[in-house]
C-alpha cells in the first residue's frame, strides 16, 4: 500500500467514524503480536513437540492435566513481561469517545485490551487470567501469578483449568450473543489483527452487514489483505500500532473541524 493509498484510505475511514453512532471492533491476534505475544500456532503447529490440539483441547486435559498447565502457565509467564501497544491505547480511546456505544469483541485472551483501558470488551474465546473449578465451577480472576502444574480451587479444592474456550467447545452463549448484538447494530464495524478464518469470531463481519436495512461499515486494518478483504468497505494495511493512532489522530482533527 502506498503512502497515497493509505493517505486516501484514513481519509475515507475517518469519515465512516465521524458520523457513526455505533461502533464495534472485532481484534486478533495480530494486535497482540505487535506487543510481543506470540501468536496461537507456531508456523509448524507445534509447542515444546506437542501439536496445539494436545495442550487446547478438552481430550488433551484429560490425558494430560499437567502438560496443559505447563502451556497455558507459559503463556501466562510471557503476558506478564508484555504491555499494551499503541493500538491497544488507540482503541482505548475510541472507546472514551463513543462510550456506551462502542463495543470491542477480542479472540485474544492476553488480557491487554483490558490494560489498555478498555472496559466494554468480550473476551469470546476466554482469559488466561481467569481459572475455572471443574468442581463447584467458580471462575476466578487469578492475574498472572504462577500456578503450578495441577492448581486447586480455593474455595473447595476441586481442580482448577484454564477458563479458555478451546477446540472443540462452544463459546459463552451469552458473551457470544452480545457481540453478535453489538456487530448487528453497529454502524462501522473494524476488523483489526484477524485473518477472519477462525469461526465463529468472522461470522460476525456478515452479521454486519446483512442483519440491518442499512449494512454496517467495515474498515479493516491488517498487515495485508485477508479473508475480511472481501468485507471490507475500506482497507488500511499496515501495522495496527502505527495505523490506528493516525486514525484516532484524524478523528479528533475531524471533531473540532466539524
Amino acid at each position: 500500500m502506498t503512502v497515497h493509498e493509505l493517505d486516501t484510505a484514513l481519509s475515507q475511514a475517518t469519515q465512516y467514524l465521524h458520523a457513526a453512532r455505533r461502533v464495534c471492533v472485532l481484534t486478533g491476534a495480530g494486535v497482540s503480536a505487535e506487543s510481543g505475544v506470540p501468536t496461537f500456532r507456531a508456523s509448524d503447529g507445534l509447542w515444546e513437540g506437542h501439536r496445539i490440539e494436545d495442550v487446547a483441547s478438552p481430550e488433551g486435559w484429560y490425558r494430560n492435566p499437567a502438560l496443559v498447565w505447563q502451556f497455558y502457565n507459559a503463556r501466562r509467564q510471557n503476558v506478564a513481561q508484555v504491555r499494551p501497544n499503541p493500538g491497544h491505547y488507540a482503541l482505548a480511546a475510541m472507546e472514551r469517545r463513543w462510550g456506551p456505544n462502542f463495543t470491542l469483541v477480542t479472540q485474544n485472551v492476553d488480557g491487554l485490551h483490558l490494560a489498555a483501558g478498555n472496559r466494554n470488551v468480550l473476551e469470546i474465546h476466554g482469559s488466561l487470567r481467569h481459572t475455572r473449578c471443574l468442581q463447584c465451577a467458580a471462575v476466578e480472576d487469578r492475574g498472572l501469578e504462577p500456578l503450578g502444574d495441577a492448581p486447586k480451587c480455593p474455595r473447595c479444592q476441586g481442580r482448577l483449568r484454564p477458563h479458555i474456550v478451546w477446540f472443540g467447545e462452544a463459546l459463552d452463549e451469552t458473551i457470544w450473543q452480545r457481540a453478535v448484538d453489538a456487530a448487528s447494530a453497529c454502524d462501522v464495524l473494524l476488523v483489526v489483527g484477524t485473518s477472519a478464518v477462525v469461526y465463529p469470531a468472522a461470522s460476525l463481519i456478515p452479521a454486519a452487514k446483512r442483519h440491518r436495512s442499512i449494512p454496517a461499515t467495515v474498515i479493516e486494518v491488517n498487515l495485508t489483505p485477508t479473508e475480511a478483504s472481501d468485507w471490507a468497505d475500506v482497507g488500511l494495511y499496515g501495522p495496527s500500532g502505527v495505523i490506528l493512532p493516525q486514525l484516532v489522530q484524524r478523528l479528533e482533527a475531524s471533531r473540532f473541524s466539524s
